[in-house]
């Protein structure tokens, strides 16, 4: 019997395989495994920016409602735990570790052994085929068409949250290439929503879902939208909803899930009102403009991506008056030099980290491009150093202190603070 260490290890080994987008490996390890996914029913979704909370809401609204609500998303912020959950609660550390240790075996028997993230799509199916899930909702790693979700056949419904520029070197640089690898989830007969506002990708996700209705938000029954560090409010029609996640963003998050209910009623799910508002109201998410402290106030962000880091700054504008401090680290495949220009808007000061990824961009570097932008910027070759040294500044000149840039620090950090 496996140990939840030792399938810890085995997935740090399995790591080192890389990422490697495509479906046989993914679909050559389910069938020996039996095919479980063919036993679950699914909601798919994908998008730029704000699939993970898409994805948050719409499992929590069925899990309101009383069904058996199987959630799969990535990447996870503290433990792999949080990728696997079942009504609300991460999976334990003995089932996980039972879960991997019969893949295991059977992974690397294959001739092209499955990289970490197909092996933990595998374990998800698996678990939530074992424990009889009415639905599970599932969130994509990368783009759509190649990535190790996309074995579901038949979904209840198919979501692309937003279509904007991000992981180029895999998904293409025009938002007509990027939004064809995101509407390759579409599946023949099965409705697909789309929530975003490019009319080049609406375009290409009409061509794709052309044996498939297709559905977009309306975004003008949006209204009296109302977002303090307390929460926000907002009606959607004549009804009015909470939410408990922070970010003026994630109205628009939840617009595009009750659109989604509402495509789901019509074909035979039911879904009463309350059950949409207590799923809406009890969302959480770690480290999506979350909350940590405050006094002073300490906010982490995992906006990685332009489009993320824009609908960051609107947040930060709309909850304080002047500028904040930065606590900023990032991957160097991201554009940050578009992020650090915008970004350098709002900062008073700049502490820019390494967050512990071989991806990540140095940290000196990331300074220099902040104090080309015209704002003073320090860096730490330590996270906990630049953690400190921010935190510190933020007390002494009583500001806001927002950590950004990569939910790849967020768990090094909370250990700080």
């Amino acid at each position: 019997m496996m140990t939840y260490k030792e399938a810890i290890d085995y997935l740090a080994f399995t790591s080192k395989r890389g990422s490697c987008l495509g479906l046989s490996r993914i679909t050559q390890l389910l069938e020996h495994l039996g095919n479980p996914h063919k036993n679950v029913k699914f909601i798919h979704v994908t998008g730029t920016n704000g699939k993970g909370s898409v994805t948050k809401m719409l499992s929590c609204i069925l899990d309101a409602q009383g069904y058996k609500t199987g959630l799969f998303s990535s990447p996870f912020v503290t433990r792999v735990n949080e990728s696997i959950q079942l009504d609300g609660g991460e999976i334990s550390d003995s089932e996980f570790a039972e879960l991997i240790g019969n893949i295991m075996p059977v992974a690397e028997a294959m001739d092209e052994p499955p990289t970490e993230f197909e092996i933990t799509t595998a374990a998800a199916f698996e678990y939530f085929s074992k424990k009889n899930c009415d639905v599970a909702v599932i969130e994509c790693g990368l783009g759509g068409d190649m990535d190790s979700t996309n074995v579901i056949e038949a979904p209840l419904l198919s979501v692309i949250t937003n279509v904007e520029a991000d992981h180029s070197a895999f998904l293409g640089d025009t938002i007509a290439e990027i939004a064809a690898h995101k509407a390759g989830i579409i599946k023949k007969g099965c409705p697909v929503l789309f929530g975003g506002n490019s009319k080049e990708a609406l375009e290409v996700i009409s061509e794709k879902a052309i044996n498939s209705k297709i559905f977009t938000v309306d975004y003008s029954r949006l209204s009296n939208i109302s977002c303090t560090l307390s929460g926000s409010s907002f009606n959607f029609g004549e009804q009015k909803f909470s939410l408990s996640m922070l970010g003026i963003y994630q109205p628009y998050n939840a617009a595009i899930a009750i659109s989604a209910v509402e495509i789901l009623r019509r074909n035979g799910l039911d879904i009463s009102d309350k059950a949409v508002y207590k799923g809406l109201k009890s969302a959480h998410l770690n480290g999506r403009f979350e909350l940590i402290k405050e006094n002073p106030i300490v906010i982490f962000d995992g906006s990685h991506n332009p489009h993320g880091v824009n609908a960051a700054i609107e947040s930060i504008t709309n909850y304080f008056d002047g500028k904040v401090v930065l606590l900023m680290g990032v991957m160097a495949d991201k554009e940050y030099p578009e992020m650090v220009k915008t970004l350098s808007e709002v900062a008073a000061k700049t502490f820019t980290v390494k967050p512990n990824n071989p991806r990540a961009l140095d940290s000196m570097l990331l300074a220099d491009e902040f104090i080309r932008n015209g704002v003073d910027a320090e860096f730490s070759t330590e996270l906990s150093a630049g953690v400190e040294k921010a935190l510190t500044y933020a007390e002494k000149h009583q500001l806001p202190l927002i950590a950004l840039g990569s939910l790849y620090m967020y768990s090094e950090f909370m250990n700080f603070i």
